[in-house]
This record gives C-alpha cells, structure tokens and sequence, in this order.
C-alpha cells in the first residue's frame, strides 16, 4: 500500500504568505500615514512624499540585486531570517524621526515643529531634515524587504514542483494584497489613538515574532522530519529527467550576474517587472492620498478606511485565481507550463485598460467607482505577479533563481521608483499650474492623476510584448 503523502509543503506556503502580509503592512504604515498624520507635522509636499517613495523604491532595487545573490550563497533558512529581522528594525525606526528632527532642528517637541507657519524657512527646514531620516529609515526597511522575494521563490522552487508554483505563489503573494487589505483597518486608526509613531512600531514587531517561528519550521524538504518520502518524490518529479547532480554541486553551483545577463529569459524576465511593479507600488502608496486629494476622504474617516479595504479585498479575493489559470492550461489543454503561464498573463494584461475610466467614472459615480477600478487592476497585477516569478522555476536550475528572482526585483524597483517620483513632481507642478495645466479634459492635478493611470493602463501589454519578443517559446537554462 502506497503511503500517504503529507502536505508540509503548504505549511511552508503559509509561512511565506504570512511574512509578505508582514512585509507590505510595513511598506504601507507611510502611505496610510502622510497625507493626514505625517505630512502637517513636517510640512511636506507631494514631491517630497515622491522622493521618499521614489528614492525608497531605487534602494530596494539597488539591494533587491544583492538580495538575491545573498539568499543563494548564506541558504534560505538563514538568509530568510536576516532579511526580515532587518526590515523589521527598520519599521520600527521611522517611530524615531519626529524626536530626531526636533532635535536637530532645535525644537522642543513634535508640536512645536507643527506649529511653524507653513512655506517658512524653519519648515523648509524642518521638512527637508525629516525628508532625510525617513529616508534612512526607508533605506533599512528596503534593505531587508529586497529579500522577501527571492527567498519566497526559492522555498517555492524547492518545496513545489513547476505545475504547482504559480498556484503556490499566487497564494503567498496574496500576502501583498491582505497586507495591504488589513493596513488600512489597523494602521489608520492605531495612529490616531496612539499616534503615527506607535503604528510604525506595532506593525514592525509582527516580522520580529516571524522570525521566531521561522528558525523552528523550515528546513529543506530533504532534511524536514515533516516531509515523508511521497512527498518528498511529488516535490521533485520534475528532476526526473533532468541531469543529475551531485549533493556537492547542488551546494556549491552558482550563476554569476554576467552569465544571468547572458541570458534572453533574464532580461524577459526583468523587462516584465520594470514595466509592471511601479503600477502596483503607485496605487500602494498613493491611492490614500488621491482619495483625499479628490475627494476630501481621510484615510483615518470610516469612508477612507471603507474604500481602501474593500479595493484591497477585490485584490485579495479575484486574484487567488491568477495561479489556478495556468494550472487550467497546463493540466487541462495540455499546454507546455511557460506557454501556459504566459497565455494566462496575456489575459491578465487587458484589465489594467480599465485604469482609463478611473477619473471619468470617479467623477460621475465618485470614489467608490475608483476604488473598485482600482482593486481589479491590481487583482490582474497579483495575477501576473504570480505568474511571472513562476516564469524564473520554469527556465533557470534552483540555484539560480533567487539571483534571477532579485535582477527582476532590481529592475521592478527602477519602474517604481520612476513612477513615484515622477507622480510627485507632476502632482506639485499641476497643482501649481492650476486650470493651465490640462489632459483629457481635467485640469490640475486630478489632469496629472489621469495621465499616471494611461501610463498604468498600457504597461502590462507593453511588458508582455517584449517578454514574448525575447522569449517566444520555452527555452530551459541550462544548468
């Protein structure tokens, strides 16, 4: 009698889900917190939130190069470990700017910043040194996030065989859609009752407690006293006819930068991010501020709340079936894995079109029509997400592929930073242009919103055309 297979392997896919909700409540204390809480006290602008988003988002493209390169050489066990220990201690420290730009700044406390007469010399000042430690403090958070990715692909590749990664990944990113569904039930109200600082560090001590767990529960699948032997053979069959290695290459085999960027499939892979991330980190970090800034609606208002949950609940809820497409191909039309993943991520680049209607409708419907516009482009982006980190298992040998996984964030984060920037420079300046500044037929700065969302609207079509252009059929990597 064959023995039952145990499903450990899923309780790793867990862990992963839980560490990426943590890791996109950290990344979204700031966006929950600015417009209402942070920005008076400091007397910031739209540009200045855009240098920190901006600057934030080349950082973790800069490390997410390392991070990759890092989690291959120090293993996923401890590597994993390091990276969310570090992003946690850097949550924690954005609690510490208001004291630290006092006191620079030669203010008694907090409020007295807040009371400077707003375009003043003292609160250009105070607003330009606090620009600068949120952006350390940013720095650390980016530093240990870079690593939540390639090390959550390489658990993936190694605890699941490629007919299942997509659906695997499509759940744990989930994760970056519940963060960001439970941040604004939480974050907007924590900061209200206790301040903006005690919300930074709340949702910063979650990573600590991950980790605690974490250093119990994972070993690999080899080695887990959880994982039996069917298992174990369902984890590996796709190494049943690839070439064998011994445990020592296993071990020591490296991909250097240079050889992955010999490769079609790397710059395919990276291209797709490059133009896709920035979208999802665009409406992650500036949808709170655009319904005040369009509608007047706090982030902290029951309504502002309302709006942010029910947009991430559409991501959260739609996009679990971004994984399963693929699966559907593959198992049910016979389809080859990468032909399939990349059918199913054309489907998925059509919806963000609807990014086109968000202001028309917004001001016919108002900003509950936004809301849901916005949660199904970025249920279409969690799908593709899903499905273009799958792309890397599908082509590159295990060893690769949180080095290949990190080029693709790098790149992912230069599109971020690109369109946070660049949001809030064009917001300022619309604003300040006025009835002049026109796109569209809207005019200030909601014109300036419409052309960020054209931009949104055409980059997943973009991005799949070249990845097909590069790669058109499967192509593995050899190992």
């Amino acid at each position: 009698m064959k023995e039952k297979m145990t499903n450990w392997r899923w309780v790793m896919c867990a862990m992963l889900f839980f560490a990426t909700t943590v890791n996109y409540m950290d990344r979204q204390v700031l966006s929950l917190t600015f417009k209402e809480f942070i920005q008076p006290e400091f007397h910031w602008t739209d540009s200045d939130y855009g240098t920190i988003t901006g600057w934030f988002s080349i950082a973790y493209a800069i490390f997410c190069l390392f991070a990759g390169k890092f989690i291959d050489w120090m293993g996923t066990k401890k590597g994993y470990l390091i990276a969310i220990v570090v992003w946690s201690l850097g949550a924690v420290m954005h609690a510490a700017c208001g004291w630290a730009t006092a006191l620079v700044e030669g203010y008694e406390s907090v409020a007295a910043m807040r009371a400077v007469e707003a375009g003043s010399a003292a609160a250009l000042g105070i607003a330009g040194t606090s620009v600068w430690l949120f952006l350390f403090c940013r720095m650390v958070l980016g530093l240990g996030e870079a690593g939540n990715f390639p090390a959550a692909i390489k658990v993936t590749a190694e605890y699941f065989p490629k007919k299942d990664r997509a659906f695997a990944t499509s759940i744990f990113n989930a994760g970056a859609s519940v963060g960001a569904l439970a941040a604004p039930a939480t974050i907007p109200l924590l900061a209200k009752a206790w301040g903006w600082e005690m919300a930074f560090i709340i949702i910063g001590a979650l990573g600590f407690i991950w980790a605690g767990v974490w250093v119990f529960v994972y070993n690999k699948p080899e080695e887990a006293k959880q994982v039996n032997e069917a298992e174990l053979e369902y984890i590996n069959q796709d190494e049943a006819d690839a070439p064998k290695l011994t445990a020592e290459t296993k071990e020591n085999k490296q991909m250097s930068y240079w050889q992955a960027l010999g490769h079609k499939q790397t710059w395919s892979f990276a291209f797709g991010k490059f133009m896709t991330d920035g979208v999802w980190w665009f409406f992650l970090f500036w949808a709170p501020a655009y319904f005040q800034d369009q509608f007047g609606i706090k982030a902290s208002d029951p309504q502002g709340v309302a709006l942010i949950f029910t947009l991430y609940a559409i991501v959260t809820i739609v996009s679990l079936g971004g994984g399963y497409l693929p699966k559907i191909f593959v198992e049910k039309k016979g389809m080859e894995p990468y032909a399939g993943r990349m059918r199913a991520m054309l489907i998925f680049a059509f919806f963000p079109i609807l990014a086109l209607f968000a202001q028309p409708l917004g001001g016919i419907y108002g900003p509950w029509a936004v809301a849901i516009i916005i949660g199904i482009v970025g249920a279409a982006h969690q799908s593709w997400s899903a499905n273009i980190f799958s792309t890397v298992g599908d082509m590159f040998p295990k060893y690769a592929i949180a080095t290949i996984t990190g080029i693709g964030a790098m790149a992912g984060g230069l599109g971020s930073f690109c369109i946070n920037k660049g949001s809030g420079v064009l917001f300022d300046y619309a604003a300040g242009q006025g009835e002049a500044f026109a796109f569209f037929g809207f005019t200030g700065k909601p014109a300036a919103y419409m052309i960020v969302f054209c931009i949104c609207a055409v980059a997943y079509l973009i991005g799949w055309s070249v990845m097909k252009m590069l790669v058109p059929k499967y192509k593995a990597v050899e190992a």
